[in-house]
């Protein structure tokens, strides 16, 4: 198969000036989200390349480190890191040989749970760590530095002309096929099949190698059961009542997904951040896509008209903040709002020194009791609030009260 026409990524400067900066970078993210794409597309020409995938390069990497460091001198790219962790000591040692010495050691890894542990004990002020989720709407569009809709001001507020927005059966046919670069370059691939043997490579090579999971049919209906709770307050005893699994287990079990970057835990928005940790937090898959084929959904108009309509709408809401702020070097704050009263807002950003309320409608025609929520938030949080926004899945853009704006996803 042709290797498909390269997609521009907004971590692409980050990453450049990563390089210039520090020995090491390590690139975390899902399979498949494109890291070794971007990496040998930016540094392919002047970088030797090795992966940690074949069991034979592997084992040359764990039984004799500092001989296969030799057989790969930098400047390198190390793909799979994860196989070999305790190559990183080994990293350091040649670093610190030549520490001032730059863009050295580009690394590649697809779980956070043991690469953070020996990143932070190996490599601590030497490597940037930074995270590729799958393509954002922006990367697909062809526009990858474009801003969110709360960081245009004036007569910028407005996205570019020319700028196609999805709507209608358009955005639902993008949601079921999801985000990974291989689905969005290639439109004639099977999606439903891609995405089978994506969860079934997952659970084999990632899921199996992270020692919390025993069973992987009650693995698999765990994931089920997750993504039809998606968007929703998570309660995992009632998960894990439901599948005749202890709590430590459906724990132990979500913390393998988010360290894998398949899911989002949102955390509810309170002034104290110990609360914040405490209080009952709600999970949102990382790829629409994913979420779309766990929950069985293989046609646009099931997707737009089904009972989770409004949660992969607003997965697909949240995602895009999540990426667009990750894919720049920056972590995201996002939370959810909800009082005692009963009021909500789906997302708060906090960015700039202020709090962005953004409220999902599944309606494509805005109207002003749409931004009740945003209002109360804004009420209730005065100077701290900043303008607050209605995403829709629509093509109009249009003011519902005073500092609160319908906008479109495309133009989110």
């Amino acid at each position: 198969m042709a290797p498909y026409k390269y997609i521009a990524r907004s971590l692409e400067g980050t990453l450049k000036r990563a390089a210039r900066e520090f020995p090491a970078i390590l690139l975390t993210g899902p399979r498949q989200s494109g890291k070794t794409t971007l990496l040998t597309h930016l540094f392919g020409a002047k970088y030797r390349y090795v992966s940690l995938d074949a069991p034979d390069i592997r084992l040359s990497a764990a039984s004799d480190p500092r001989g296969f460091l030799e057989m790969h001198p930098p400047p390198v790219i190390i793909d799979e890191i994860q196989y070999v962790p305790d190559l990183l000591p080994y990293i350091k040692e040649r670093i610190d040989a030549e520490r001032r010495k730059t863009g050295r050691y580009l690394l590649t890894g697809s779980q956070n749970i043991l690469l953070a542990e020996k990143v932070t004990e190996s490599l601590a002020g030497r490597a940037a760590v930074l995270r590729l989720l799958p393509l954002s709407h922006r990367e697909s569009a062809g526009r990858p530095a474009a801003p969110l809709c709360w960081e245009r001001s004036g007569a910028n507020r407005s996205p570019k002309p020319g700028v196609a927005a999805l709507s209608g059966r358009r955005l639902w046919k993008a949601f079921l096929r999801g985000n990974f670069p291989e689905l969005v370059a290639r439109p004639g691939r099977d999606f439903s099949l891609w995405h089978s043997g994506y969860v079934q490579t997952y659970l084999e090579r990632d899921v199996r190698s992270l020692r919390q999971v025993g069973d992987l049919t009650l693995f698999q209906g765990f994931l089920k059961l997750l993504a039809a709770r998606s968007g929703q307050l998570l309660s995992l005893a009632d998960v894990g009542r439901n599948l005749g699994l202890a709590l430590n287990t459906t724990r132990a079990w979500l913390s393998v997904l988010e360290a894998t970057h398949q899911v989002i835990i949102l955390r509810p928005y309170h002034a104290n951040i110990g609360k914040r940790l405490v209080k009952t937090p709600k999970v949102y898959f990382t790829d629409v896509g994913t979420l779309c084929y766990l929950v069985g959904l293989r046609t646009a108009d099931h997707a737009a008209s089904g009972p989770m309509a409004s949660a992969i709408f607003e997965t697909a809401v949240l995602s895009e903040i999540v990426k667009t702020c990750l894919h720049r070097g920056e972590e995201p704050a996002v939370y959810f709002w909800r009082t005692a009263a009963g009021a909500e807002v789906d997302f708060i950003v906090e960015t700039r020194g202020k709090l962005v309320p953004v409220e999902v409608k599944l309606s494509g025609t805005p109207n002003p009791n749409m931004a009740k929520g945003v209002q109360t938030f804004r009420a209730d949080f005065g100077t701290r609030a900043g303008r607050g926004y209605v995403v829709h899945p629509g093509k109009m853009r249009l003011p519902l009260a005073p500092s609160v704006e319908a906008v479109p996803f495309g133009e989110l």
